[in-house]
């Protein structure tokens, strides 16, 4: 049995309280919102909200938040390995290692990664699983905060059990699938729930196929093209270069000839001297 951990959510607990998003961002001290302006209300997530709570039509709350896929897409697009799976189970972000090219955003199939935009130096910013308490033998602060137990932590294989014994438990309440026990090839947070969760991905049908696979056949592409493209701007630098060292000395040879006219006419207008009868 793998001894990674997870996070089972289950909608049907949630009251949209938002104690989990109060207690994720004092965990990170992301202090004030900075939604970006042009993102709806479903798309809530910012670089200072790392979780947010989603209402559906009928009263049903989601909470959306990194999935920590088990063989993540981010990871596999980064080319400076900035973003990296641990094998406790967290995907987590080095941004001495990030050069802001965000393709781990384009990447991400759930639409989680956010860039601070607002930033003179920005990074890209989502959920770590709180890695650092868990480093410590705590729980995510999402997963303490939760008055109601929509949320509970241990490890995949264990929640997994659990989450089936829910819905045989009441078959009447919950969809019969568990997201993210298969989706992308599995992830560290799986959710059980009474209606329709695929609003929370890109596509309806992700598939079962996990995404670096993918990823990495577009991926492998990129260093030809990076290599092409610095040759090119190499020779466009170049050739601007040269065109300025020339302007700039026919410039100052411009400026020589002109300085030297006058001494050259007061030469030639200057009295001669000498017996002038």
């Amino acid at each position: 049995m793998s001894a990674a951990v997870a996070i089972l959510v289950d909608t049907t607990r949630c009251t949209g309280c938002d104690r989990c998003v109060a207690a994720c961002k004092k965990e990170n001290d992301l202090g004030v919102d900075r939604p970006q302006r042009w993102k709806s209300r479903i798309d809530a997530l910012s670089s200072t909200r790392y979780t947010t709570i989603l209402q559906r039509p009928g009263d049903h709350f989601v909470r959306r938040f990194c999935r920590h896929c088990l063989e993540p897409a981010c990871a596999s697009a980064c080319l400076v390995g900035a973003l990296q799976k641990l094998p406790q189970g967290p995907v987590v972000y080095d941004s001495d290692r990030c050069m802001g090219c965000r393709y781990c955003m384009n990447a991400c199939p759930y639409g989680i990664p956010r860039y601070e935009w607002e930033e003179s130096v920005p990074h890209v910013r989502k959920c770590t699983l709180c890695y650092q308490r868990l480093a410590k033998g705590q729980l995510p602060a999402c997963v303490e905060a939760c008055p109601e137990k929509a949320a509970i932590f241990g490890r995949r294989d264990d929640l997994l059990v659990e989450a089936r014994a829910r819905l045989r438990a009441k078959p009447d309440l919950y969809l019969d699938h568990i997201y993210g026990e298969h989706e992308v090839g599995g992830t560290s947070v799986l959710y059980v729930s009474d209606i329709p969760l695929d609003f929370l991905a890109y596509q309806p049908d992700l598939g079962d196929e996990p995404l670096p696979e993918l990823t990495w056949a577009a991926m492998q592409k990129v260093p030809p093209i990076v290599v092409g493209m610095s040759g090119l701007m190499l020779g466009v630098y170049w050739i601007t270069k040269r065109r300025m060292q020339l302007a700039a000395e026919a410039e100052a040879a411009d400026a020589a000839e002109t300085a030297a006219a006058p001494e050259a006419t007061k030469r030639d207008t200057a009295p001669t001297g000498g017996n002038t009868q």
